[in-house]
C-alpha cells in the first residue's frame, strides 16, 4: 500500500550508513566463517564426525534460505534501519545460545538459528539503493562486498591464535557481544531513507511520497526478463564458490601436497588479490554503466570468462614443488577476476525494479542462490569420488560460470529495455509528485 504522507528526503550521513554497514557486516562474516577454523576443535568437544558437523552448517543454511522472502518483505513494509537493528541482535543473541550449548542436538539449534540474520543483507543493500545514485551504487556495493575475504582472513587468524589459548566457545561468546554492539549503534546511528529518493528523475526535489510494497508490484518482478536472467544466474553462480570454499583446501593438501605452511602462502595472497577484486569490478561497472545501460553486464561477463579461463589453467599446473610458485601466480590472476560479477549483479537488481520491491527482489534471488549453495558441496564431492577434486573443480566451476556466460549474454538484450521501463515509470512518478507539491493550497 502506498502511504500518503510526505518525508523531507535527505542524503546525510549516508556514509556513516556505509561505515556502519561495514562494520556490521565484516564481523558478521568472521562470526559465520570462523566456524571453519574451528571446526576440529567442536568435533572434539561434542565427539561428532563429518557428517554430524556438516548438520550444522545445513541447518543455518536452510533457515537463511526459507527466510529471505520474509526479510525481503518487512524490509519493503518497514523501517529498514530498525529492521537491521534487529537482525544485528539476533546474530548476537543466537551466537551466545551456540557459545554455551551443553550439548550437540542444543548447538545445532542454536547454530541453525544463527540462519535467522543470515538473510538480512537485502535491507542494506535497498538502503544503500536509496542513498547513491544508480551510476554510484556499483562501487559501494563492491566495498561493502569486501567484508566477506577480509572477514575469513580475520576468522582464520582469531581461530589459529585464540582457539587454544581461550577456546571456540569464548570466541563466539566475543563474536555474539559485538553483534549486540552492533545492534545499538545500528538503532541510533542508522536513519530510515524514503524509498526512491537517490532515483535521477526525482533530483532536486524536497519532498517525496514514501511508496511501499505491494503484492501487485511483488508479482511483476517476475515479468521483468532480466530478473529471469538473474535468478538463472544466481542460481548456478554460486556454485563455484562454495565448491571452492569446501574442497580448495582439501585439494591443495591431499593433491597438490601441500602442508599447512604452504596453504597459507599460497591462500593467503589469492584471498586479499579477490578483495581487491570486489570494488574494481563494482567501480569498473559504474564506469561503464554511465556510457551504456549493458555496462555492468559487460563487466560481469568479462569477470566470468576470465576467472574461468584463469582458474582453469590454474588447476592444470603440474603437481610439485617446483610448480607452487607458478600455481600461486596463476591463482591469484583469477582470484582478480572472479568477484567481478558480484557488485554488478547485485546493482543490476537495484537498477531495474520499482524502489519500493527492490528488498523483496534481492531477498529472492538470494534465496535462489542458496539453493545452488545447498548442493553444490555434495555434487563436488560426489564427482571427487568418481574422478579426482581437481576434476570436480574444474567441471563444476567452468561448467557453472558456462551457464552464467549464457544468461549475461541474453541480459545484454534485455536490459536496456528493463532499464527504460523503469525510468520511464519514475518520470511518471516524479511528474506527478511536482504537480501535487506545487498545486495551491486547499485545491
Amino acid at each position: 500500500m502506498t502511504t500518503i504522507a510526505r518525508e523531507k528526503t535527505h542524503l546525510s550521513g549516508r556514509w556513516t550508513a556505509v561505515a556502519i554497514f561495514f562494520g556490521f557486516m565484516l564481523l558478521h562474516q568472521i562470526d559465520r566463517l570462523l566456524i571453519g577454523p574451528l571446526t576440529n576443535d567442536i568435533m572434539t568437544t561434542f565427539n561428532i564426525n563429518y557428517a554430524q558437523m556438516g548438520a550444522v552448517t545445513t541447518g543455518a543454511l536452510l533457515v537463511g534460505t526459507f527466510l529471505y522472502p520474509v526479510w525481503g518483505w518487512l524490509y519493503d513494509r518497514f523501517s529498514r534501519a530498525k529492521l537491521l537493528s534487529l537482525a544485528s541482535l539476533i546474530w548476537g543473541s543466537t551466537t551466545w545460545l551456540a557459545a554455551i550449548a551443553p550439548t550437540y542436538p542444543l548447538f545445532v539449534a542454536a547454530r541453525a538459528s544463527t540462519g535467522i540474520d543470515d538473510s538480512s543483507y537485502p535491507g542494506i543493500y535497498s538502503l544503500i539503493g536509496d542513498y547513491f545514485k544508480p551510476s554510484q551504487r556499483g562501487k559501494i556495493y563492491g566495498l561493502l562486498q569486501l567484508t566477506s575475504p577480509i572477514g575469513y582472513l580475520i576468522g582464520m587468524v582469531m581461530a589459529l591464535f585464540l582457539g587454544g589459548v581461550i577456546g571456540w566457545r569464548n570466541i563466539f561468546i566475543i563474536t555474539g557481544s559485538l553483534g549486540i554492539v552492533m545492534a545499538v549503534v545500528m538503532y541510533f546511528g542508522l536513519k530510515e531513507a524514503p524509498r526512491g529518493q537517490s532515483e535521477p528523475e526525482m533530483e532536486g526535489m524536497e519532498e517525496i511520497t514514501t511508496h511501499r510494497f505491494e503484492w501487485k508490484k511483488a508479482v511483476d518482478v517476475v515479468k521483468i526478463r532480466t530478473m529471469w536472467m538473474i535468478f538463472i544466474q544466481g542460481f548456478f553462480g554460486v556454485i563455484p564458490w562454495n565448491v571452492i570454499t569446501y574442497w580448495f583446501f582439501v585439494y591443495l593438501e591431499r593433491e597438490r601436497g601441500y602442508d599447512s605452511g604452504a596453504i597459507l602462502m599460497t591462500m593467503a595472497p589469492a584471498v586479499i588479490i579477490m578483495a581487491i577484486g570486489y570494488p574494481v569490478g563494482g567501480a569498473l561497472g559504474d564506469w561503464l554503466f554511465k556510457k551504456t545501460k549493458r555496462g555492468r553486464i559487460i563487466i560481469a561477463t568479462f569477470g566470468v570468462i576470465m576467472g574461468a579461463l584463469l582458474l582453469y589453467l590454474t588447476m592444470i599446473v603440474p603437481l610439485g614443488d617446483q610448480y607452487q610458485t607458478q600455481f600461486m601466480i596463476m591463482l591469484c590472476l583469477a582470484a582478480f577476476f572472479i568477484p567481478w560479477p558480484a557488485a554488478n549483479v547485485l546493482s543490476t537488481i537495484y537498477d531495474i525494479p520499482l524502489p519500493e520491491i527492490r528488498s523483496t527482489a534481492n531477498a529472492v534471488e538470494s534465496m535462489i542462490e542458496n539453493f545452488g549453495a545447498a548442493f553444490a558441496p555434495l555434487i563436488a564431492g560426489i564427482v571427487a569420488d568418481a574422478f579426482s577434486l581437481q576434476l570436480a573443480i574444474i567441471y563444476l566451476c567452468t561448467g557453472a560460470w558456462l551457464l552464467c556466460f549464457i544468461t549475461f549474454f541474453l541480459s545484454m538484450y534485455f536490459i536496456p529495455f528493463d532499464i527504460d521501463k523503469l525510468r520511464n515509470f519514475m518520470a511518471k512518478r516524479a511528474k506527478e509528485e511536482r504537480e501535487i507539491t506545487t498545486a495551491p493550497q486547499g485545491s
